[in-house]
């Protein structure tokens, strides 16, 4: 773990693998707050905390407007509250349902696909045919 008190802007994005550019679009969106000495950002243990838990979010499937709205019950408490875990909780199960969907989509479109690929193997080897029936008959 990481014990730094704190962060400059090239030392996150290095370490997330994130462009500075990104950060600062997530600073300007409200979920980071850095501190500044004169044009530089010196950011906090939570604000690195914070950028691990929006990029984690983001691989989840959570917009950047549900990331917020669970960063402002979080700090309503400064501990968290069973609300925040219910909204969260809420969160992931349709996140889960969405991904479900998603799923049998997939393998609708797969049958789909599959069934078009059949009979167009079929319609080949009946033009094949064709083909050697009229070869050998001229």
């Amino acid at each position: 773990m990481n014990n730094k008190a704190t962060y400059s802007i090239s030392e996150l994005a290095t370490e997330f693998d994130i462009t500075t550019r990104s950060i600062r679009f997530y600073e300007d969106q409200g979920l980071l707050s850095p501190r500044r000495r004169g044009q530089t950002r010196i950011y906090s243990r939570q604000d690195r905390v914070r950028l691990k838990l929006i990029l984690r979010g983001k691989r989840l499937g959570f917009s950047l407007a549900e990331t917020r709205e669970l960063f402002d019950l979080w700090d309503e408490t400064l501990s968290g509250s069973e609300k925040q875990l219910n909204l969260l909780l809420n969160k992931i199960l349709e996140r889960k349902a969405a991904l479900e969907q998603q799923l049998n989509d997939i393998a609708m479109v797969r049958l789909e696909l599959e069934s078009a690929e059949n009979r167009c193997n079929e319609a080949l080897r009946e033009l094949t045919d064709k083909k050697q029936k009229k070869a050998n008959l001229g």
